[in-house]
């Protein structure tokens, strides 16, 4: 397939707001595939994230290059996943001229139109989490395959490439094939917020209400001595945490898969700020701590896990059992690693497990229901999070310079929310509230690395930072396109653990508007 068909369909799916349109059209294109091995490639490349990953090549490097287009298309999708493997493979000395010599003949065989294409998928500005959503759909369609059952294969496989290849090859039949495999996480189910607890009880039904931690997501998997824990997006970083491989590989079990989340202890028991655990994590975060405390070596700040979900035991897939089993099994394995909580309280004893978790110094509690299986991947209302203040994470767009005492910084941030149709984040506000001198140091020095453009007073950026933001509500506003904007928004901390695909969704955000 040539390049210039999957540069077509990524121009006409951007280019609408329909969530139906963007699915016919992925769908017409993959079902244009003949060869098998290319169906990796043009979904990686459509949802913005080439199989290679990061190639050693940023945006500086990418501008400086100045090439003439080619005059027709001729480039097919083979040879650019070729050229970007050669040059994702390029190190040591001389590496740098090979790299531009490389990008410079592959840019060379591109036209206007298709080097435009390449520039944004390598920087990452074609990346939107979002998009993966709709690509499952259209995966279906094309395969005539209900997306449940691709959903659940991606699910399981961690990677869409994949799932789309064994779709459009063997239909449901090879989708079915997908197994929860010991050693390789899955994507992890996610809470909703909810108006109240009040409100949580009564939409969850029977339910566990438990202590939402203010600490990392990890998903740990144990297969007789050999553990690996991996976090939210799925990185491994089993030789960050000895702690908790020995820990894990002590537990009652020859096999397990849990999720859970870990966090740093004071002396008095009480958790840490969220940056210091998140500082025994940089390294494999791509180094995007910005506001870690200097606390000394790091490594001597032991993490605590707290499991809240069991996945597999000793053999047994639990993804489809009720909530009410696998906490049962969590128990049997885990001990006095389970996460705080109480199985079906009445509202009185839900309100104490609340009060309690923000006596202990964290964010608030979890509702769930114990009639639901695990939903892998998916925001769905069976877990409903509880927290006494409003917050957001969202998507960092823009920074605009600062005046007065925040002149020559990065200051004023310009704050998207997910689009749930795979659109490009919404803008729905901007502030320079809680910015530290530390974090405009950090928003100076680190945005460049993620500029697409620039004017004399604003640095715009590829939509791939994660801030959470704390807000007293939102309001109505003609101003930005979504409809909305934050009242009175202020920082409190980025999110290096958290990507795009990860930040809150414009109707979480409109259904924070009063009497919503």
């Amino acid at each position: 397939m040539l390049l210039s068909d999957v540069v077509r369909t990524s121009a006409a799916v951007a280019a609408t707001r329909s969530r139906l349109a963007k699915v016919r059209e992925l769908a017409g294109l993959l079902g244009r595939l003949a060869d098998p091995a290319e169906v990796e490639v043009v979904v990686a490349f459509l949802v913005g994230t080439p199989r290679q990953g990061r190639i050693g090549t940023g945006w500086r490097s990418l501008a400086a290059l100045d090439v003439p287009p080619a005059a027709e298309p001729g480039l097919t999708v083979a040879e650019v996943d070729a050229a970007l493997a050669a040059i994702a493979h390029t190190s040591g000395k001389g590496s740098t001229r090979r790299r531009a010599e490389l990008l410079t003949g592959l840019l060379g065989r591109a036209t206007a139109e298709e080097q435009r294409f390449l520039f944004r998928l390598l920087t990452g500005e074609l990346r939107q989490g979002a998009l993966e959503g709709v690509m499952v759909d259209g995966v279906a369609a094309a395969t005539g395959v209900p997306a449940e059952a691709v959903r659940r294969a991606f699910m399981l496989a961690g990677r869409l490439p994949a799932t789309a290849r064994a779709a459009l090859a063997g239909g449901e039949a090879a989708l079915a094939e997908f197994r929860l495999e010991l050693g390789r996480p899955i994507r992890p189910m996610l809470a909703s917020p909810a108006e109240s607890l009040e409100a949580a009880l009564a939409e969850a039904g029977p339910c566990s209400v438990e202590y939402k931690l203010d600490g990392a997501r990890i998903q740990v998997h144990r297969d007789g001595g050999e553990v690996a824990v991996f976090t939210r997006t799925l990185r491994e970083i089993t030789g960050s945490v000895p702690e908790l491989v020995k820990l894990v590989r002590a537990l009652p079990c020859r096999s397990v898969v849990l999720d859970g989340e870990t966090l740093a202890l004071n002396d008095n028991g009480r958790p840490r700020p969220f940056q210091e655990t998140m500082s025994r994590f940089s390294r494999e975060l791509g180094g995007l701590a910005p506001d870690v405390a200097e606390v000394g070596d790091v490594r001597e700040l032991l993490l605590h896990p707290w499991f809240f979900d069991c996945l597999h035991a000793d053999g047994a897939d639990l993804l489809d059992a009720p909530l009410a089993e696998r906490i049962d099994a969590l128990r049997s394995v885990a001990g006095r690693h389970v996460i705080v909580g109480d199985r079906e309280p009445d509202p009185a004893a839900a309100e104490a497990v609340l009060d309690a978790a923000l006596a202990a110094g964290h964010e608030g509690v979890v509702v769930k229901s114990l009639a639901a299986p695990y939903a892998a991947g998916r925001r769905g209302r069976s877990w409903l999070k509880v927290k006494p203040v409003h917050t957001l994470d969202l998507v960092v767009l823009a920074a605009e310079w600062g005046h007065g005492r925040r002149t020559g910084y990065l200051s004023n941030l310009h704050l998207g929310a997910r689009d749930p149709e795979g659109g490009a984040p919404i803008m729905v506000g901007k502030t320079f509230k809680g910015l530290t001198d530390e974090l405009l140091a950090w928003q100076t020095t680190t945005f460049p690395e993620f500029e697409t453009h620039r004017d004399s007073w604003t640095v715009y950026l590829r939509p791939e930072l994660v801030v959470e933001i704390e807000l007293d509500g939102v309001q109505v506003s003609p101003r930005y396109a979504g409809g909305v904007a934050l009242r009175f928004a202020r920082v409190l901390r980025y999110r290096p653990d958290k990507t795009p695909a990860d930040a809150d969704t414009i109707d979480a955000v409109r259904r924070l508007l009063p009497g919503h």
